[in-house]
């Protein structure tokens, strides 16, 4: 017979969680109001959506919407309110952020929850550059007001007020891992030459096993090589990716690109080797759009034999206009754990999702 575990609403066992949820209410105070003093609105977009994010490897929540006639139509949980955002910046909205409860299924570990906090702005009329100022001063006013400058998570530690490191894909993986990822990608972006991966990984020691896709090996060489450096002694911003892994995303201009070609213009936030936050400068091609997504559900289609519709409002928003623009998603939950040395996620969440 199963043991039932210890309910986590029992007195003594949220008597330890309540300071971090003191903390945690402290840090958002403080985030709203940095948000206000800069002239963004708060938005409040439905948690259902027609499609719930198209990356391929994320996995939704599915349910049904029963309308008054008796008819229905699926809908999904979203995994980001990144969609429906966008639509207020194509309706005219130039600076906005939510803090949007979101939905991923299959996740659930030290740093995952199937539903957790994500907070997401968007700036109109300029590129990733000021978001990532925007994380820098943001970041600060959160630590001030959980009292701590020091983000601690696995005897791993970093400062938020000491200078933050910018660090390119490209020369993370020739500092850590000792590929060139120009030479990784080949010369297509949208489809990266995997022979040349595997034989760049093997030559370095990276495992290699049969089957392996072009972002398996990435993500092997990621999160064995790359991630466990990235945000130690301060936080690290980790910027120009891969065209084909960043849809969502604009290329990065060729006489700005330099040296390997085929990057976008996205960032990821990391601290003690922890990701926060993943950021773009937004795509507004939505002809370019659509072929992204269309890549996208194929490789999904393809690795786990089901795929999501794509939201048609969202690229008849992209048609009508999207200025050009900037955003990102940063997990509140994390962030909280950093600064409250929280050994796990539940720790920080009110209550977590029963098991």
């Amino acid at each position: 017979m199963q043991q039932r575990k210890t309910p986590w609403w029992r007195p003594d066992i949220y008597a330890r969680r309540r300071p971090n949820l003191l903390v945690r209410q402290q840090i958002l105070h403080a985030m709203r109001g940095w948000f206000m003093a800069r002239d963004f609105v708060e938005a409040e977009t439905p948690a259902l959506q027609v499609s719930p994010g198209l990356e391929p490897h994320l996995k939704a929540f599915a349910t049904i919407l029963e309308q008054p006639d008796g008819s229905t139509r699926p809908l999904y949980l979203h995994t980001s309110p990144e969609f429906a955002m966008k639509k207020l910046l194509a309706a005219g909205e130039p600076r906005l952020f939510q803090f949007a409860p979101v939905f991923r299924n299959g996740e659930r570990a030290a740093l995952h929850h199937p539903a957790f906090l994500m907070l997401e702005w968007y700036r109109a009329g300029t590129d990733y550059r000021a978001i990532m100022a925007d994380c820098e001063s943001l970041l600060r006013a959160a630590a001030e007001a959980a009292g701590q400058t020091i983000l601690r998570w696995q005897g791993r530690t970093a400062d938020i007020t000491a200078p933050w490191r910018y660090l390119t894909v490209h020369d993370a993986l020739a500092e850590y891992a000792g590929l060139d990822l120009a030479t990784c990608i080949g010369t297509d972006s949208l489809r990266p030459d995997l022979a040349a991966m595997r034989a760049a990984c093997a030559a370095t020691g990276v495992r290699v096993d049969d089957g392996d896709s072009w972002d398996d090996l990435y993500f092997r060489v990621a999160l064995d090589r790359v991630e466990p450096h990235l945000g130690l002694g301060a936080p690290c911003i980790l910027y120009d990716y891969p065209v084909h892994m960043a849809a969502l995303s604009r290329h990065k201009a060729p006489e700005k690109a330099g040296r390997p070609p085929h990057l976008a213009e996205r960032f990821e936030l990391y601290a003690c080797g922890v990701e926060l936050a993943n950021a773009f400068s937004e795509l507004t091609d939505a002809a370019e759009q659509a072929r992204r997504f269309a890549a996208d559900m194929a490789l999904k289609k393809q690795l786990y034999g089901y795929d999501y519709p794509v939201d048609a409002d969202f690229i008849a928003a992209l048609e009508h206009g999207l200025p050009d623009c900037a955003g990102i998603a940063l997990g509140i939950d994390r962030l909280v754990m950093l600064l409250t040395g929280a050994e796990r996620i539940e720790e920080v969440l009110w209550l977590p999702v029963s098991e």
